[in-house]
């Protein structure tokens, strides 16, 4: 069975494999490349959580209610057991002088091609996330990714000392001017990117509104395609999905424009492992009728319906 999703993101994928560029990158594990490829999900034709291999969809929601409420620690988000985060806030601990433990340089590459030091790296993981849980302070130190998406997307600091809730504004842009191009929100701010932890990949995100339908297209400047991509194509359309419903609209199509779309090197057998699946129905998403606001969602009220995936495929995330 065909579904657009899975076609246009392989379609992505052999792209890459096909026509991409060798590049080197800040991690340092090489990948194949191409700049500015676009994909369209009619979202009307069921949720775009990739079948060819199992996304997480409890990650990608509880990390969106996590930017949503503004949060930049990770404490939150390990206390539910998700741990998309941990790497970096892990290499901040392990790169400050307060670490005493083994060296974890370049951890990420190393845990995943030497079993010895795998051992090793998951030893000192847990043991980072039960301070991170236990320890306030640590917590607080180490935890906190400086002002990431949700510092922005919440409190951009403004010229007068203030801040500006950019999720909020958009929301009641789309409610009383529909017809306006100017349904922006964006991550990247110039100011405080060498505060962050990690820069926004997804930088920048627009609404349009047309025949009773919101759409959204996002600019994201580098995109992990096998490990990032289904996460952030997921991510985006459940946001579309809750502002549709806070502002009485249907969904239309999500748009995703990418700049640096990459496959890193030790990703390409995993890649042509997905390649060779067939594609499957998509699922359907089911938000609670309960909630009006978007700020008050919880995890209960968000609900994936027939998702019925291939079984995922493990990589190493290069940090």
């Amino acid at each position: 069975m065909k579904n657009h999703v899975d076609e246009a993101y392989l379609k992505l994928c052999q792209f890459i494999l096909d026509e991409g560029n060798a590049k080197g990158d800040r991690t340092g594990t090489g990948t194949w490349s191409t700049f500015g490829y676009q994909m369209r999900f009619d979202l009307q034709k069921g949720f775009p959580l990739l079948t060819t291999k199992r996304t997480a969809f409890r990650l990608i929601a509880s990390e969106l209610l996590w930017f949503l409420k503004g949060d930049t620690n990770v404490k939150t988000l390990i206390a539910q057991n998700n741990h998309i985060w941990d790497e970096w806030a892990f290499e901040k601990w392990v790169t400050s002088e307060a670490y005493t433990g083994p060296d974890m340089t370049n951890f990420g590459n190393r845990a995943s091609t030497d079993e010895e030091f795998n051992v090793i790296y998951k030893e000192q993981m847990k043991q980072f996330q039960q301070r991170i849980l236990e320890e306030d302070e640590f917590a607080e130190k180490y935890g906190n990714l400086g002002p990431v998406y949700g510092k922005q997307w919440r409190s951009w600091p403004a010229a007068d000392g203030g801040t500006i809730d950019q999720i909020k504004n958009v929301i009641e842009s789309i409610k009383t001017n529909p017809n306006s191009r100017r349904h922006i929100v964006s991550a990247w701010n110039p100011a405080e990117v060498d505060d962050m932890a990690l820069p926004p990949c997804h930088t920048l995100f627009q609404f349009y509104v047309a025949d009773g339908k919101l759409s959204c297209q996002l600019y994201q400047r580098s995109a992990d395609v096998f490990l990032g991509v289904p996460f952030n194509i997921a991510s985006y359309a459940l946001l579309t999905h809750l502002i549709a419903k806070e502002c009485s609209l249907a969904v239309g199509e999500f748009v995703h424009t990418l700049g640096d779309a990459h496959i890193y090197k030790n990703h390409i057998d995993q890649v042509n492992e997905q390649l060779s699946r067939e594609h499957r129905e998509l699922p359907t998403l089911k938000l609670s009728e309960d909630k009006s606001s978007i700020f008050d969602y919880e995890m209960e009220d968000i609900v994936i319906e027939g998702y019925n995936p291939h079984p995922s495929i493990k990589a190493p995330i290069a940090v």
